[in-house]
């Protein structure tokens, strides 16, 4: 067991607490499998999408691909407005984790790489995503994980301390740079393991 008293826990959102597939609308939209995924690599790719998360508009993330992929104009306007179906539903045994942490007392915080309304949107879909002290979303605050910046403004925000925080998260890149930050991290892979990473700091949900 670590000696490190954890005092704040941190949770990731997509792929933690609720799925995410962009693929899912989008069998339906582009049947065909092999033009569906030039179009993931070409037209609405992720490093497009990733732009969202830091705070650029919808309407100017759309104009952008229109410009360049006129024909495909309604398979690019189709991303956002089949947002929801990219969020089909949560991680029950996470979020039941996540439930426990608060009902003991925990104090429970949420970071996350998400455009600022669908994020609104993804609270309305699932309320527990209200019940953590607070939320540090990208999309808000012009930050992306894994910039350093985005964890100490979490942290400032939040008045936690660094060394004594511990971050979940299913990606390795984002759980390095919440170390870089001074902070804990676990990766996170599936509820059972969550549960062993969070025993082995003194924190049992």
């Amino acid at each position: 067991m670590s000696s490190i008293d954890i005092r704040h826990i941190v949770f990731d959102i997509g792929k933690v607490l609720i799925h995410y597939d962009p693929h899912l609308p989008y069998c339906r939209i582009i049947p065909d499998e092999a033009e569906r995924n030039w179009f993931f690599a070409n037209v609405c790719t992720q490093d497009w999408n990733v732009e969202q998360d830091r705070g650029r508009s919808w309407k100017e993330a759309e104009a952008l691909l229109i410009q360049n992929h006129p024909e495909r104009e309604e398979h690019i306007r189709a991303f956002r407005r089949h947002w929801h179906e990219m969020v089909p539903h949560a991680y029950v045994g996470t979020v039941s984790i996540m439930e426990s942490l608060i009902t003991d007392g925990r104090d429970v915080t949420m970071l996350t790489n998400f455009a600022s309304d669908t994020f609104r949107e993804a609270q309305q879909l699932y309320p527990f995503l209200t019940l953590p002290r607070g939320v540090t979303v990208s999309g808000d605050v012009g930050l992306i994980k894994p910039d350093v910046a985005i964890y100490s403004a979490h942290a400032k925000t939040f008045d936690l301390i660094p060394e004594a925080t511990l971050f979940i998260d299913d990606s390795m890149a984002n759980v390095e740079g919440a170390k870089a930050a001074g902070w804990q991290a676990v990766h996170f892979t599936d509820p059972q393991k969550l549960r062993v990473d969070l025993a082995a700091y003194g924190v049992h949900s």
